[in-house]
């Protein structure tokens, strides 16, 4: 029993300092640049350095941090070309998963997908900004959890950090009173059945997040 506690700790602790420190980009906390070194954050969460390494390389992984030479691990620069490319790309695989997951809604899904926008609203209302990213996060990645494509799966969960991210710069710089009340629109174009007017009307909703940043 002893040994299954020791092999499951070390993971736990690293994705604690794993939500930490992405939270903590995400707000901006830990702006782009700012050195990561593994000794600090080991002492700040008096924690040995290996569960420190498998965050940073998580992170790494999702675009948020970046390996420089001399400088070790920096936090990611957001530059308005990969923005761009991001948006794009995520338009043309939201539209298909939207495509695939029309069909198989159900009532029960269309009432999650409800409750999730009214979660955002809470959030909005009490002016949290990172569970707002969360949960707007959580709703869009319905989508492509349920088209029954594995790749479009894999490719949603590799860039939704940088989506994240993008969300909460633009939630920042923009007012959230009307992002719910978007998110709504898009399940009643859900509950129309016309799955071209719905891809449209992702599209849209992408496209406008996308404008938000420049």
């Amino acid at each position: 029993m002893f040994d299954d506690v020791m092999c499951i700790l070390p993971h736990s602790i690293s994705a604690q300092v794993y939500s930490t420190l992405k939270r903590e980009i995400l707000e901006g906390i830990l702006p782009p640049g700012e050195r990561l070194i593994v000794m600090d954050i080991a002492g700040r969460f008096q924690i040995s350095q290996a569960p420190v390494r498998e965050a940073l390389e998580r992170l790494k992984q999702e675009g948020l941090i970046i390996g420089k030479a001399n400088k070790g691990s920096v936090v990611a620069n957001v530059t308005a070309k990969e923005i761009h490319d991001v948006y794009i790309l995520r338009g043309m695989l939201e539209v298909f998963a939207v495509r695939k997951t029309m069909p198989l809604l159900t009532e029960g899904d269309l009432l999650y997908l409800e409750d999730v926008v009214c979660r955002m609203g809470e959030a909005i209302e009490r002016n949290d900004l990172m569970k707002t990213v969360e949960i707007d996060t959580e709703f869009h990645g319905f989508f492509y959890k349920n088209c029954g494509n594995h790749a479009i799966l894999k490719a949603w969960e590799h860039m939704s950090a940088k989506v994240m991210w993008f969300m909460a710069i633009s939630n920042k710089r923009h007012s959230t009173d009307k992002l719910a009340e978007g998110h709504m629109a898009l399940i009643q174009s859900l509950r129309s059945g016309n799955v071209g007017k719905a891809e449209k009307h992702f599209l849209e909703h992408i496209k406008h997040a996308h404008i938000g940043f420049i």
